[in-house]
């Protein structure tokens, strides 16, 4: 009998649903004033989590809920820059 792995689950700071690591983009505080995302999962520093859904991604910033979750206050331009990043990582899944 094989060991069960198990699953990380993130909860998505949008819609508020728990799914599993891979299943979600994360998003990493650089500076107080700057995110980017993490294809790799791996960068440093305080993270949230978003579906790869661009309406997770309006209702997250709408509610000021990633904000909260990373700590910092994010500029507009910084909130677009995520925005743009989110939907080229969309393309790929829809594609492939």
């Amino acid at each position: 009998m094989g060991k069960v792995k198990k699953i990380p689950l993130r909860k998505c700071v949008g819609c508020q649903q728990m799914k599993g690591k891979k299943e979600l983009l994360r998003i990493v505080k650089i500076s107080d004033t700057q995110a980017v995302t993490d294809t790799t999962g791996k960068m440093n520093g305080r993270g949230a989590y978003l579906c790869f859904d661009t309406n997770c991604f309006r209702q997250a910033v709408r509610s000021r809920a990633l904000q909260r979750s990373l700590g910092i206050t994010l500029s507009a331009e910084a909130i677009e820059e995520i925005g743009k990043e989110l939907e080229r990582e969309i393309k790929p899944i829809e594609t492939g």
